[in-house]
């Protein structure tokens, strides 16, 4: 089955820190950016992060100096380390990535998981 599978978060103190992980599953990344997301209670999903084929990134604003994303493209994961956490961090954060599957490329979603940071 192809997938993109989530792991990493859970509940951590602010000023704590988190690395997500993003594995696909039965397919590989395409040649296309990948990126976070994130999704608060009550609030849009808004984009985290972004990281190129290349490994050149894009952040949020405000995100800035707390936040790296990454990607290996051998291992088709891309990862988020998450420092100095603060509560309004805590949301659910997804990965997106093109995948190649046969000669298709699909546009996949993570399923999701959820991020606390207690005050």
């Amino acid at each position: 089955q192809v997938q993109l599978v989530e792991s990493g978060g859970g509940l951590v103190q602010a000023g704590g820190s988190l690395r997500l992980s993003c594995a696909a599953s039965g397919a590989a990344f395409a040649s296309n950016a990948v990126g976070w997301y994130r999704q608060g209670l009550g609030n849009l999903r808004e984009v985290v992060a972004t990281v190129s084929d290349g490994g050149r990134t894009t952040y949020a604003d405000s995100l800035k100096g707390r936040f790296t994303a990454s990607r290996d493209n051998a291992k088709n994961t891309m990862y988020l380390q998450m420092n100095s956490l603060k509560p309004e961090d805590t949301a659910d954060y997804y990965c997106n990535a093109i995948l190649r599957v046969g000669m298709d490329f699909i546009d996949y979603w993570g399923q999701g998981i959820q991020v606390t940071v207690s005050s």
